[in-house]
């Protein structure tokens, strides 16, 4: 048995947790309050994965939800202190190789206004159509057509 290979991020009222399972079978998620299982069987050589965590705080076990990809393992927990901010997913300040932080979708929730209040209902709509990394939103070329628009509107120097 091996721990999964997880990412995790921090939002006002949820912490996510991926866990990075492909042809994941025979799924088991259990939110406690206070602490988080996950196992698995991985499709591609039945290897079983399974993970304990002690949560840094409490959480809503039942307003928290998982979905199970052909990649990975989403899970959404509810925070039972919304607006409280997770400097960490573990009680303990022990490093874990299995676990990181998943930069790409971290951000400083704590100086924003209240755009995240919807996030859940997000992430349930999310869940419902989720097909694989494909039906995210690409952000990453967001800039370039500003900077773009801005050329077209220079006036010609020349």
């Amino acid at each position: 048995m091996h721990p999964a290979a997880a990412k995790w991020y921090d939002r006002r009222d949820f912490v996510f947790i991926e866990f990075l399972v492909e042809d994941s079978k025979d799924v088991n998620v259990n939110f406690d309050k206070a602490k988080f299982g996950f196992s698995c069987l991985s499709g591609t050589d039945n290897m079983k994965y399974s993970n304990e965590i002690d949560l840094f705080e409490s959480i809503d076990q039942d307003g928290s939800k998982h979905r199970r990809t052909d990649r990975s393992i989403l899970c959404c927990l509810r925070k039972a202190e919304s607006g409280k901010s997770w400097p960490r997913l573990t009680k303990d300040k022990a490093k874990l190789n299995w676990l990181s932080v998943d930069f790409n979708n971290w951000k400083d929730w704590e100086d924003d206004s209240d755009e995240d209040l919807s996030n859940y209902d997000r992430f349930s709509e999310m869940m419902g159509n989720m097909g694989g990394e494909d039906d995210l939103p690409d952000l990453d070329g967001a800039d370039d057509e500003s900077a773009d628009s801005d050329d077209e509107k220079m006036p010609d120097l020349e």
